[in-house]
């Protein structure tokens, strides 16, 4: 049957009018509303909720306009009561909605609208449809759908029944397959249990036996004790008297003793005059040796007048410690050398910074050592001296720190010449420490009386430092 979708409040009298009152029914008479399955209602709802943002605006009753604005999936959800409501009050807006319901339900709201619906249809949305259209019959086939839908519950509870009894049935076999399981356990645990029982008696009857030979035993000690606290009564009645024995003996040591402390008193004064004195009168012939030589405080050191063949930069340099030591790279060896009185550091610049930190630049190199030698100086009041060969003599460079003296050879001499010739200049028995990890360098200056040390020594002082 072909339905038009109203497009005012009247109907065309040649059109069916879909959701009017059953033929032969007495308009005046409206009969209540039937009871709707929850499933039924719900999917009224639905369509009804579907269709509604497609209908004119004019169309649309006021209480539903906010609702049709909303997101579909909370349209029939939270729109519910107010559609239910005017599908129930107003049959203008329910024959609406079932136009365009059928129109979309195709066949199927063909069928329902003649009164044929399918038998192998969905019995909810049949009467959802049959709600909406109200064809002949339509409340029998809302009743219908209760049935069916009471059937399907009826029948899921059944099902479900049946499920929960298989469960239990499973979960009791299970139960006894576990309870069996359990028996031999504890039959097996019964029987370990027994055989632990009877090794624990054999070994009470061992105990019993150990303990008898035991309070044997503890009687023949005792009686031995008895014996021996006699024997230790006696000892120690001896001991009391060589002791006694002892401390006279010890009292005549210690007055021989305060004797000999006095006499070595004595004696121990006397030497120290005479040490006194030898000192003096060394102290005195040094004073005269002094006056009569005729030597004053000097201003310049030994470095000083190699420096000034030698060096660009003026510097002098107050007196140092250094110390005697072999050929190491132990930093405590140059500490010890470094802490002998007056002593003279001279540096193989290059052998040192290449050795150390070669990835920087010639310049970088010098800065780094000269700094780093300034900070020794600083702390120990040493001399140091610095060479370079000449052959990278760069001009201008900043003034040495307080302290280090820092030298260029001449062209056609190498820094280990002119180190050689520091060290020749140096007075005999004045100690020079050499640091260079050249061998020709340290075979050299230890001929003439210097402490030869590696650059490894120096890298590592500098490092703590």
């Amino acid at each position: 049957m072909p339905l038009a979708e109203p497009h005012d409040d009247r109907t065309s009298a040649e059109e069916p009018v879909v959701g009017a009152p059953e033929a032969g029914e007495d308009p005046a008479v409206v009969e209540p509303e039937p009871t709707l399955p929850e499933p039924v209602r719900q999917r009224i709802v639905a369509l009804t909720a579907a269709v509604l943002p497609g209908l004119p605006g004019d169309e649309v009753p006021v209480p539903l306009r906010r609702v049709a604005k909303f997101a579909p999936n909370r349209r029939a959800r939270l729109g519910a009561p107010v559609i239910a409501a005017q599908l129930t009050a107003d049959p203008l807006f329910r024959q609406r909605v079932t136009a365009r319901v059928l129109a979309d339900a195709g066949d199927l709201g063909a069928a329902v609208v003649e009164g044929t619906a399918p038998a192998a249809a969905d019995p909810v949305e049949v009467a959802a449809l049959a709600y909406l259209a109200r064809p002949r019959g339509w409340r029998e086939l809302i009743e219908a759908s209760g049935e069916a839908v009471r059937a399907e519950a009826d029948s899921a509870v059944v099902a479900e029944l049946v499920r929960e009894a298989e469960q239990r049935a499973t979960r009791a076999e299970h139960d006894r397959a576990v309870a069996r399981v359990e028996a031999e356990k504890l039959r097996d645990e019964l029987a370990r249990v027994r055989e632990e029982l009877g090794q624990l008696r054999e070994e009470a009857r061992q105990l019993a036996r150990t303990l008898r030979e035991t309070q044997a035993r503890e009687r023949r000690a005792t009686e031995l004790l008895a014996t021996e606290r006699g024997r230790a009564a006696r000892a120690a009645a001896d001991a009391d008297a060589e002791l006694r024995r002892a401390r006279a003996r010890l009292a005549e040591a210690e007055a021989a003793a305060g004797v000999a402390r006095a006499s070595a008193k004595e004696a121990r004064s006397v030497d120290d005059a005479r040490l006194w004195l030898l000192l003096e009168t060394i102290g005195q012939a040094a004073v005269g040796l002094r006056r009569e030589l005729a030597l004053d405080p000097v201003d310049a050191l030994p470095a000083d007048f190699v420096a000034e063949a030698f060096a660009d930069q003026p510097g002098a340099a107050p007196a140092g410690a250094a110390t005697r030591a072999r050929d190491t790279d132990d930093p405590a060896r140059l500490d010890q050398l470094l802490a002998l009185p007056r002593a003279h550091l001279v540096v193989d610049g290059y052998n040192v910074t290449k050795r150390g930190f070669g990835e920087m630049s010639l310049e970088q190199q010098r800065k780094r050592l000269i700094t780093g030698l300034g900070g020794i100086a600083a702390q120990t009041g040493d001399e140091v001296t610095v060479v370079f060969d000449g052959a990278e003599r760069i001009h201008g460079l900043p003034p040495a720190p307080r302290g280090v003296r820092v030298l260029f050879s001449r062209k056609g001499e190498t820094a280990d010449e002119l180190i050689r010739r520091l060290v020749r200049a140096e007075p005999a028995g004045r100690p020079v420490v050499v640091v260079s990890s050249d061998r020709e360098v340290a075979d050299g200056v230890r001929r003439h009386g210097a402490y030869p040390l590696g650059a490894d020594s120096l890298l590592r002082r500098l490092a703590r430092s």
